[in-house]
């Protein structure tokens, strides 16, 4: 759970709690944990994917709603309407597209580690006043918050547990796969090094 964190506190800082919309870009291993979180804060939440393989998983997370980002219908019925949109995808994407489905006012939080750098068209925030944001990680105190509030909540991480001999075999999944056929988070079990 120490990697949630990392979504953990801008959910937080931006005080996420009941009536808020937010809009979470990819559930992977951060992902699915910002899925948990902000539904637990009470927030309406809708998670925004490529594809449609984790839908069901995303609603048995407390997910709202499912959108897919390869549906153009997708940018047109959720424009403007999230409080906030955290993304959690180290890839290059269509930032100015992610930025029209956040609210005025709204904040667009990058916690993805992309590369190169990426585009974003001035215009994207200024037409709405957006703040982009970007987060890496809490304090020692934030994080036994999150800790305390997983164990109220019933929040746990969503893992695949691997003895060390099969660390290279993991590897090759995340190499050629990517996160598509990977689980939520490799656990290596630490009794078999």
């Amino acid at each position: 759970m120490c990697a949630g964190i990392t979504v953990y506190s801008p959910l937080r800082h931006f005080g996420i709690g009941p009536g808020m919309k937010v809009g979470i870009v990819g559930m992977g291993g951060l992902g699915h944990l910002a899925v948990k979180f902000a539904a637990a804060l009470g927030a309406e939440v809708t998670v925004l994917s490529r594809g449609t393989s984790k839908k069901d998983d995303a609603f048995a997370f407390g997910a709202d709603d499912f959108r897919s980002t390869s549906e153009p219908d997708t940018f047109v019925d959720r424009a403007g309407y999230f409080d906030i949109v955290i993304c959690t995808v180290s890839a290059a994407l269509n930032f100015d597209q992610l930025l029209s489905l956040v609210r005025f006012d709204g904040t667009f939080v990058n916690l993805g580690a992309p590369d190169g750098p990426v585009s974003i068209g001035m215009f994207s925030l200024m037409r709405t006043r957006i703040a982009f944001t970007s987060s890496s990680i809490g304090s020692i105190h934030e994080t036994q918050e999150m800790l305390d509030f997983c164990v109220e909540h019933g929040v746990t991480s969503e893992i695949e547990q691997i003895s060390a001999d099969g660390i290279n075999d993991a590897l090759d999944t995340l190499r050629h796969h990517g996160s598509r056929k990977v689980p939520y988070r490799y656990v290596l079990d630490a009794s078999t090094i």
